[in-house]
């Protein structure tokens, strides 16, 4: 079964693995789409995400010496969709023939516990491509979330990726007023079309200064664009007590990013907000399991078209080249995604 393997820093390869045997409880799974997390799946091809440097400490939950993982990586990502071609004999759901969405990785096959994919069949007639943003979906609706977000709030979200402009539509349908910032007017126009009452091209001035000319600045913002420099403006955009929500996955050192300035003058509240909880005042009700079911329905009711934000669909033989596409040209793409349907 061909699966994406990171072989070292920049070396992507499509090799094969032993197909998995079929446990009792679970499902095999064809997969049909892969979506790549440019933000997580770059820090792997770079070299930069830091389990490769540090060890996470699961029960200290801290960052030590040593390494979490090593080259070669195989089989990451977390946007799949595909068929259930076999069930174990106790398995009743999903049944065979179902199409399904999940995480198994960049692989051709995989063997998956039918419990896991619970709630996430697709809809008769549905576009299995809607299901590799599942995940990014839940990861946008997370950052909202955590950014407690009110009728009439005024938003601005920082960064405009596939993540940035869900969490437009997301903040909209909640009910903001959102001011969307990037630096690719392609992105800031579909901002538009998800309801971003204001749009502003990061390259021609100051967001933060944007927004205070419209009003005392923004009740909140969520940052998304992974960018330091992007965080700091962030703080700079919202009110005296306002919530930046830093959602981005940062690399290295924070230049750029100084907190004795509106940070620390304005009283701002900077939270994280990353997929593996949700914010912990809701933890009583939601979990990452509701996040993604929800954001799957919002998509199946038709409250969030995500037809336009694939730019790239490739086979998964081209893998090298997408992921040097990605690293290279970086504006060029909104979503790739990885078609299987072509391989044995």
């Amino acid at each position: 079964m061909h699966v994406i393997t990171f072989e070292e820093p920049g070396a992507v390869s499509v090799s094969l693995e032993a197909r998995s045997e079929l446990a009792p409880g679970c499902v095999r799974v064809r997969t049909l789409y892969s979506g790549v997390s440019a933000g997580t799946e770059l820090t792997a091809y770079r070299g930069t995400n830091p389990y490769l440097s540090k060890k996470w400490d699961t029960g200290r939950r801290l960052f030590v010496d040593g390494s979490t993982h090593a080259y070669p990586l195989a089989g990451w990502g977390y946007q799949e969709v595909g068929e259930v071609i076999e069930t174990a004999p106790d398995v009743t759901q999903p049944s065979a023939g179902s199409l399904v969405w999940g995480i198994w990785g960049h692989r051709r096959e995989a063997v998956v516990p039918a419990d896991r994919l619970a709630g996430h069949l697709l809809p008769p007639g549905a576009d299995p491509l809607t299901g590799v943003f599942a995940r990014v979906g839940a990861i946008a609706l997370n950052a909202v979330h955590a950014a407690d977000v009110h009728l009439g709030d005024q938003v601005a979200i920082f960064g405009q990726g596939v993540i940035g402009l869900l969490a437009t539509r997301l903040a909209v349908l909640s009910g903001a007023r959102v001011l969307a910032a990037d630096a690719i007017p392609a992105r800031l126009a579909l901002a538009g079309w998800y309801g971003a009452a204001d749009t502003f091209d990061v390259r021609e001035g100051s967001a933060a200064e944007f927004a205070r000319e419209r009003g005392d600045g923004c009740d909140t913002a969520i940052e998304l664009s992974g960018s330091h420099q992007g965080l700091h403006e962030a703080i700079r955009a919202v009110r005296k007590g306002g919530r930046v929500v830093a959602a981005g996955f940062y690399q290295g050192e924070g230049v750029g990013l100084r907190l004795g300035e509106e940070f620390h003058h304005n009283q701002v509240q900077l939270v994280a907000s990353q997929i593996g909880g949700v914010a912990s005042w809701l933890a009583h009700r939601w979990d990452v399991e509701r996040l993604q079911r929800t954001f799957m329905e919002l998509v199946h009711r038709g409250e969030i078209d995500t037809g336009d934000l694939v730019t790239h669909v490739m086979d998964v033989t081209q893998a090298a080249e997408a992921f040097d596409l990605l690293d290279r040209r970086p504006t060029e793409v909104l979503q790739l995604v990885f078609s299987f349907e072509g391989t044995p």
